[in-house]
Protein backbone atom coordinates (compact mmCIF):
# COMPACT_ATOMS: atom_id res chain seq x y z
CA UNK A 1 0.00 0.00 0.00
CA UNK A 2 1.29 3.46 -1.08
CA UNK A 3 1.14 5.53 2.79
CA UNK A 4 2.44 8.39 0.16
CA UNK A 5 1.31 11.79 2.22
CA UNK A 6 -1.91 12.97 0.14
CA UNK A 7 -2.20 9.95 -2.01
CA UNK A 8 -5.23 7.65 -1.15
CA UNK A 9 -5.78 3.91 -1.02
CA UNK A 10 -7.78 2.39 -3.79
CA UNK A 11 -11.81 1.37 -3.20
CA UNK A 12 -12.36 -2.14 -3.15
CA UNK A 13 -15.00 -3.31 -5.68
CA UNK A 14 -16.93 -4.56 -2.25
CA UNK A 15 -16.64 -1.37 -0.12
CA UNK A 16 -19.83 -0.25 1.30
CA UNK A 17 -19.29 3.21 0.42
CA UNK A 18 -20.15 2.52 -3.41
CA UNK A 19 -23.65 1.10 -2.31
CA UNK A 20 -24.38 4.63 -1.87
CA UNK A 21 -24.11 6.30 -5.36
CA UNK A 22 -27.07 5.62 -7.65
CA UNK A 23 -26.90 5.30 -11.58
CA UNK A 24 -27.30 9.29 -12.08
CA UNK A 25 -24.50 9.95 -9.80
CA UNK A 26 -21.91 7.24 -11.72
CA UNK A 27 -22.92 8.59 -14.68
CA UNK A 28 -21.46 12.15 -13.87
CA UNK A 29 -18.54 10.23 -12.70
CA UNK A 30 -17.76 8.85 -15.81
CA UNK A 31 -18.76 12.08 -17.87
CA UNK A 32 -15.80 13.55 -15.75
CA UNK A 33 -13.57 10.56 -16.01
CA UNK A 34 -14.03 10.75 -19.59
CA UNK A 35 -13.34 14.27 -19.43
CA UNK A 36 -10.50 14.72 -17.73
CA UNK A 37 -8.85 11.31 -19.62
CA UNK A 38 -8.97 12.64 -22.77
CA UNK A 39 -6.39 13.91 -22.74
CA UNK A 40 -4.11 10.89 -21.42
CA UNK A 41 -5.66 9.17 -24.05
CA UNK A 42 -8.47 7.33 -22.21
CA UNK A 43 -11.35 7.53 -24.15
CA UNK A 44 -14.73 5.47 -23.52
CA UNK A 45 -17.06 6.58 -25.95
CA UNK A 46 -19.60 4.10 -25.37
CA UNK A 47 -18.96 4.39 -21.45
CA UNK A 48 -22.36 4.09 -19.25
CA UNK A 49 -23.55 2.50 -16.01
CA UNK A 50 -24.91 -0.90 -16.67
CA UNK A 51 -27.17 -1.71 -14.35
CA UNK A 52 -27.55 -2.55 -10.27
CA UNK A 53 -26.01 -5.87 -8.75
CA UNK A 54 -26.68 -6.49 -4.97
CA UNK A 55 -27.27 -2.74 -4.50
CA UNK A 56 -24.15 -1.36 -6.76
CA UNK A 57 -23.88 0.09 -9.64
CA UNK A 58 -22.29 -1.70 -12.53
CA UNK A 59 -20.43 0.46 -15.27
CA UNK A 60 -20.14 -0.49 -19.06
CA UNK A 61 -16.49 -1.32 -19.75
CA UNK A 62 -16.49 -4.80 -18.61
CA UNK A 63 -19.12 -4.52 -16.32
CA UNK A 64 -16.56 -3.19 -13.88
CA UNK A 65 -18.07 -1.97 -10.25
CA UNK A 66 -18.58 1.78 -9.24
CA UNK A 67 -15.14 1.24 -7.46
CA UNK A 68 -13.16 1.44 -10.75
CA UNK A 69 -14.64 4.65 -12.24
CA UNK A 70 -13.79 6.22 -8.86
CA UNK A 71 -10.08 4.99 -8.32
CA UNK A 72 -9.77 5.82 -12.09
CA UNK A 73 -11.03 9.88 -11.54
CA UNK A 74 -8.93 9.71 -8.04
CA UNK A 75 -5.93 9.06 -10.03
CA UNK A 76 -6.57 11.84 -12.53
CA UNK A 77 -6.85 13.87 -9.88
CA UNK A 78 -4.47 13.33 -7.82
CA UNK A 79 -1.90 13.79 -11.13
CA UNK A 80 -3.76 17.13 -11.69
CA UNK A 81 -3.32 18.38 -7.93
CA UNK A 82 0.45 17.15 -8.14
CA UNK A 83 1.90 18.15 -11.84
CA UNK A 84 -1.04 20.71 -12.19
CA UNK A 85 -2.96 20.53 -15.48
CA UNK A 86 -1.55 18.52 -17.81
CA UNK A 87 -1.43 20.32 -21.25
CA UNK A 88 -0.74 18.54 -24.73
Amino acid sequence: MNDTPGRRHPIAPADPRTRGYSEPQVAALLAEVCERGRKFGLIWPSATTDGVVDGRVLVRFGNAPTSTVLNLLSLLLDHERADGPWEP
